[in-house]
């Protein structure tokens, strides 16, 4: 691993470029999170407010389905930075070097042209919507903006994926170059190892607290 100031221009700037990125992405996904959150209170005061004081919240089924796409779409992008989402790497986990990095160019290409066509499509959903006043069945709130957050994640994502295919072409031309604004590909026995790093850790955790609290009672 090189440290930054050994790193060429170019990769300086790719890496200012993501690390800035990332910290928009990791907003978004906390946005994301935060409406998980009040989905809760809001399923709880309904489950309460409709079985013990007969007061349901107007609309309820009109919210959650308004809000489903934040807390669905608005992480993709954190997600594919971090290398979350499920990967086929039956075959693709066997290749090292160059050839791993080839077709990891090609994953990324065809990810962008199929988020692209997505994209181009969720916005003419959102246009029609918009245009004709669609609303929600029971309370009539507008769903083009909800509508609207589909092709706006779709674009953070298609940068991530633009930065990911520059750095999977630096990292074909120069192999052994830092990691930069790609995923860190693990095989299959690092991330089982990774598992149990972090239960063994856990475990320590455990039996420490489970001391001092024993020797506090002495």
């Amino acid at each position: 691993m090189n440290d930054s100031p050994a790193l060429s221009p170019g990769a300086r700037m790719l890496k200012s470029v993501d690390e800035g990125f990332f910290k928009f992405e990791k907003l978004l996904n906390f946005i994301a999170a935060l409406v998980i959150l009040g989905i809760m209170f809001v399923g709880t005061f309904q489950v309460f407010g409709r079985k013990l004081l007969s007061m349901p919240l107007p609309g309820y089924v009109d919210w959650i389905e308004m809000s489903m796409t934040i807390f669905a779409f608005l992480s993709i992008s954190y997600t594919q930075r971090l290398g979350g989402h499920i990967r086929m790497e039956i075959v693709i986990g066997r290749f090292k070097g160059r050839l791993l990095y080839f077709f990891e160019i090609i994953g990324t290409v065809a990810a962008l042209v199929i988020v692209s066509i997505l994209a181009y499509y969720a916005y003419t959903h959102f246009n029609r919507a918009f245009e004709i006043g669609d609303s929600t069945i029971d309370i009539g709130l507008p769903v083009w903006p909800s509508k609207l957050l589909v092709p706006f994640a779709f674009g953070v994502l298609l940068f991530r994926l633009l930065i990911q295919l520059i750095g999977f072409i630096r990292l074909f031309l120069h192999p052994e170059a830092e990691l930069i604004g790609v995923p860190k590909i693990e095989t299959v026995d690092d991330q089982a190892q990774a598992e149990i790093d972090a239960g063994l850790a856990g475990e320590k955790e455990k039996v420490d607290l489970l001391n001092r609290n024993k020797d506090g009672g002495a």
